[in-house]
């Protein structure tokens, strides 16, 4: 695996993006949107499991190179990113990246504030073929009602934010607009796939909603026909 910075061009500003590339070219592409934090070790963590599957995995800047130094300046600094301003931090890293990599598919996850703009850019942005969402915020119907490509939606029942109450709500859309949505709730708190966080964090729900992503970018970014295939929830 090797590690390299993407710069990119954004009508609010430039950033970067961090990209893990497995040994050889990857025809396939994973967009990681970041936690409130930033980009951070963390993250870039989970960019080099993406490129140990085989997968060119970049992760867009949306804090244009801040880092939270604690949970009060992650809630200001996700409070004051626009929607707009992150959805086009991510489209300019799908362009460049298609530009720069010359892959065939690609699919978004994230986590936290990342997975808030994981769902919707697989609602907004034709290009994205699959979305593994972990707890991110449910986008308004209106909105909803576009997603048109497999999503694994994951949830955790002891969450207070992402609440299975709003959890339902997506159950609900999926129901009304027959989307093509799978979600999966583990009896977890908020962020329990984040192995740095020690209070939070649940090692055998991390580790089967892992295989569980794996097998639907299998199925949707490489066309693995052995892959697990997702059914509506």
């Amino acid at each position: 695996m090797k590690t390299e910075t993407l710069n990119l061009n954004t009508s609010r500003g430039a950033t970067t993006a961090h990209v893990a590339r497995p040994e050889t070219d990857a025809t396939a592409a994973v967009m990681l949107i970041q936690e409130w934090w930033g980009i951070n070790d963390h993250i870039r963590d989970i960019a080099g499991r993406y490129a140990r599957e085989g997968y060119l995995c970049v992760a867009p800047d949306l804090y244009r190179g801040k880092l939270a130094k604690d949970a009060d300046e992650a809630a200001t600094m996700m409070q004051a990113l626009a929607i707009e301003d992150g959805m086009e931090t991510i489209r300019a890293a799908i362009a460049e990246t298609k530009r720069a990599y010359n892959v065939q598919r690609i699919g978004i996850t994230g986590y936290c504030m990342g997975g808030t703009f994981a769902l919707r850019a697989a609602c907004e942005i034709d290009e994205l073929a699959a979305v593994a969402p972990f707890y991110g915020d449910i986008p308004d119907e209106d909105v909803l009602k576009k997603l048109d490509v497999p999503t694994l939606f994951i949830a955790g029942e002891r969450d207070g934010w992402i609440n299975p109450e709003k959890v339902n709500t997506l159950k609900e859309a999926a129901r009304k607009y027959d989307l093509p949505v799978e979600i999966v709730s583990y009896y977890a708190d908020h962020a329990f796939f984040n192995d740095t966080r020690p209070a939070v964090y649940d090692a055998e729900a991390a580790a089967d909603a892992w295989q569980r992503v794996l097998t639907l970018f299998r199925s949707q970014l490489t066309g693995d026909e052995t892959a697990i295939g997702l059914s509506q929830s």
